[in-house]
């Protein structure tokens, strides 16, 4: 677990230093692009879990700003990764109201890759999705 979180650490920062110039347009931040895309309806634009389809939600949405400082001031990238990736039961989460993350960025980079990808491409593939979505939500935590 302990080389997992400084695993996830690392390749957190070099998604906020890589991620937004890599494979596309400068300037372009993939992590928020993800964000606005499959997060933003129900955690809102500003991850404070009042996004347009939250009020229709049971239980509440989470606040996504939040989550350092309700883990002691430390970002739990590895629970978050968890949770997003969602291919595995993240008993803390309780029921499953969210898509797995997981199985969607595998379809998208099967697809992209024209059904030619091996596993382990896909895997990278969801691995920088998913890392590049955490980087995002890092940045959105309460200062």
């Amino acid at each position: 677990m302990q080389t997992r979180l400084v695993l996830g650490v690392a390749l957190l920062g070099m998604s906020l230093i890589v991620a937004p110039g890599y494979g596309h347009a400068q300037g372009v931040d993939i992590g928020k692009q993800e964000y606005m895309y499959g997060c933003a309806d129900c955690h809102g634009v500003d991850g404070k879990g009042n996004g347009p389809v939250a009020e229709y939600m049971k239980p509440k949405v989470p606040d996504l700003t939040v989550l350092a400082k309700n883990s002691a001031g430390v970002f739990p990238f590895a629970r978050v990764y968890d949770v997003i990736d969602g291919r595995q039961a993240v008993g803390a989460h309780g029921p499953r109201n969210m898509l797995v993350w997981g199985n969607e960025f595998s379809r998208e980079g099967e697809y992209r890759s024209g059904g030619n990808a091996t596993s382990e491409e896909v895997n990278s593939y969801v691995r920088g999705k998913i890392i590049a979505l955490i980087g995002y939500i890092y940045t959105l935590q309460a200062k």
